[in-house]
């Protein structure tokens, strides 16, 4: 049974005198919305008592239309109030001193995913480090993780493999909301941000997002539904790899395969290890760009039986090493770039360490890699508790 969650958007507006005569820019994108669909911005230009100076979007487009990593896209003008647009992945992920230079209050109110590569929390962290920079105030309105926030899974980013998609150390799903990551980045890491978090009333760590009551609007082109959500941890993976994770179909992160592999042989090998809070149906599909685009591919549709047992990291392990089991000529890693690092794996640069390219190449089996890349999370946890906002 959903419970009604309210968005730190509503809290704000509630109580709107943190911004009330001044000057506001906002961070947002079209998924920017409250209970009953108004955007972010609207709300705060009609009822927040703050005069609008700009917005700014992050890495997708202001309404998620670029499909991939490294598709940039430019600075415009907003036009429902003929104000500056910002492009915050275009010629700079971070805000600069002239375009803060007309407000006095820099807000962010953009949902995330609840995994580490998805790039809007890094939007986040570097917008804080320039309001410090421009001694601009920083407030962060607060919206659920999606995939709850109880489970902590995957390798903790080591700092030598920071990137846009992951700037400092954060578990692979961390299992925080953006307000508590603002928080965590800003005292651990010394921001030092002069920072507001507005919370939510009634989230709880253990709803996900289905559970709240709230509409899911897509955040990017390739997250439309909460089923693909909910998977995007276990396949995003397969982005630094030559297996093609679902992008140029309707079904993206949901779907997965390549021209040579066969789907009911992948399907029976993942069914045998004991994942079963996973089916792996055996699926053909044809991309229409990105990778193998235009080419039938086979592979699996993996549909989640059970959301709250998931092992979001341990499945993608076993998916990688199925798959170099059963086609060790044909898998391959990608090459770089992945998000404009150059020098290093792209899949070293998604798992924030090169330790689990290296045990999966020595054909360590799937749940020792596990258990040895999550051990650094039991020292994460005690800290993370210091600035979680919910029980």
């Amino acid at each position: 049974m959903a419970v009604a969650v309210k968005l730190g958007i509503e809290s704000l507006l509630k109580d709107p005198s943190l911004i009330k005569g001044r000057r506001v820019g906002i961070i947002l994108n079209a998924a920017s919305r409250d209970a009953k669909g108004r955007l972010s911005v609207d709300l705060i230009y009609e009822y927040g008592g703050a005069k609008v100076s700009a917005v700014f979007g992050p890495q997708q487009g202001f309404f998620g239309e670029t499909q991939d990593n490294m598709v940039e896209w430019d600075s415009s003008t907003y036009p429902p109030y003929n104000i500056p647009l910002y492009s915050l992945y275009g010629k700079t992920r971070k805000p600069t001193i002239e375009m803060l230079e007309g407000i006095d209050v820099l807000i962010f109110d953009v949902q995330d995913v609840g995994c580490r590569v998805y790039t809007y929390i890094w939007t986040m962290a570097l917008a804080m480090e320039a309001a410090r920079e421009a001694d601009k105030e920083f407030i962060v309105l607060d919206r659920p993780n999606p995939i709850g926030g109880e489970c902590m899974e995957g390798p903790l980013l080591e700092p030598e493999f920071s990137s846009f998609v992951g700037l400092y150390p954060l578990p692979f799903r961390h299992g925080m909301t953006v307000g508590e990551i603002a928080r965590y980045l800003n005292e651990e890491w010394r921001i030092g941000a002069r920072l507001t978090v507005i919370p939510m009333e009634g989230w709880k760590r253990g709803l996900w997002f289905e559970e709240t009551g709230l509409t899911w609007y897509p955040t990017s082109a390739n997250m439309p539904t909460l089923d693909t959500v909910n998977i995007y941890p276990v396949t995003v993976a397969l982005e630094g790899t030559n297996i093609s994770e679902g992008r140029g179909t309707t079904r993206p992160f949901e779907i997965i395969g390549a021209p040579f592999i066969d789907e009911y042989a992948l399907s029976k090998e993942l069914k045998g290890m004991g994942l079963h809070w996973v089916s792996f149906i055996p699926w053909r599909f044809i991309p229409m760009f990105q990778k193998h685009g235009g080419r039938e591919c086979g592979g699996i549709f993996l549909v989640i039986n059970d959301k709250r047992r998931l092992r979001t990291f341990e499945t993608a392990i076993s998916i990688i090493s199925s798959i170099r089991r059963l086609y060790p000529r044909q898998f391959a890693w990608k090459e770089p770039p992945y998000e404009y690092i150059f020098d290093k794996p792209p899949i070293d640069v998604i798992f924030g360490t090169d330790k689990i390219r290296r045990w999966l190449e020595e054909e360590v089996p799937a749940q020792e890699i596990v258990r040895e890349a999550e051990k650094p999370l039991r020292e994460f946890a005690r800290i993370r508790k210091r600035y979680e906002l919910y029980c």
